[in-house]
């Protein structure tokens, strides 16, 4: 991938290596290893943020110790394209969505869905999903496991 392009350059996607494999790696240290100064780490971080490539930081938590053992994925169809706004505004009052994406394909909407049981699934699906009146139906598939969760690789 050439993200020199995109206006970042060598020591740019060094940086971003290495919060890659640990994003609370502190600035000093990502200097030490780039052999720059801890001022040259801030404003180049500050760069890729005001360039929407750093979009922030974020807390991972492991959603099972929490209480919360169900992870679906659910396939939307909408009655018409049209209808996908009014659907988003509605999908956006539902806490249990962390994910959501419009698509190409069979579903207009592919959304990630995280509960605490099988019962607040279907509370989920049947009064709060499937009550929007412009979704027609729905497909949800249950996830098992997550082998695999990582960031793009440079």
């Amino acid at each position: 991938m050439d993200l020199k392009i995109n206006g970042l350059d060598d020591l740019d996607i060094q940086i971003l290596e290495i919060l890659i494999r640990d994003s609370r790696t502190p600035y000093l240290e990502i200097a030490r290893k780039c052999h720059v100064s801890g001022g040259t780490i801030h404003v180049r971080m500050k760069k890729m943020e005001d360039m929407g490539i750093i979009r922030g930081t974020k807390l991972i938590l492991d959603n099972s110790k929490l209480g919360y053992d169900v992870c679906c994925f659910i396939g939307i169809y909408l009655d018409k394209a049209a209808s996908y706004v009014s659907v988003l505004s509605e999908l956006e009052k539902i806490s249990e969505v962390v994910e959501l994406h419009y698509t190409t394909g069979e579903y207009s909407v592919f959304m990630k869905v995280i509960c605490k049981s099988i019962g607040d699934l279907q509370n989920l699906l049947m009064n709060k999903i499937q009550a929007i009146p412009e979704i027609q139906r729905t497909d949800t598939l249950i996830s098992l496991s997550q082998p695999i969760e990582r960031n793009v690789q440079l």
